[in-house]
């Protein structure tokens, strides 16, 4: 019996713990705050996500551009649409859309995108 009990812990303990369901939505609701860095170019940021959608503040105008959307998680992969009418004088790059890489360790959420953008965001 006792070897039993020692096979269903092994089983569970390699079956139960899949890293692809380690990052969900669930666990990236709520409101960050942190910073946004392009080039060695920082600047202070507050982020909310709830129910799909996200909400989004810096310090500095249009760096980078954040408003309001929706979101939605596939995996590691943040989709970001943005919802906003934006004029047409800035680097447009800067608005937070597109897919974007994350991970959650504890509080710290990181963002990072393939151009070298990365948001640091700890959650409130």
């Amino acid at each position: 019996m006792g070897t039993r009990i020692v096979l269903s812990i092994i089983i569970l303990s390699i079956f139960g713990c899949n890293k692809d369901n380690a990052n969900n939505e669930t666990e990236i609701h709520g409101t960050y705050k942190g910073i946004f860095e392009r080039d060695d170019i920082v600047s202070n940021v507050e982020l909310t996500f709830y129910g799909g959608t996200w909400l989004g503040e810096s310090e500095r105008s249009k760096y980078p551009a954040l408003c309001n959307g929706t979101y939605s998680i596939s995996r590691n992969v943040v989709s970001f649409e943005n919802a906003c009418a934006w004029t047409a004088e800035f680097d447009w790059t800067l608005i937070l859309s597109d897919e974007w890489n994350y991970d959650i360790k504890g509080n710290l959420l990181v963002l990072t995108k393939s151009n070298g953008d990365k948001y640091e965001l700890s959650r409130q």
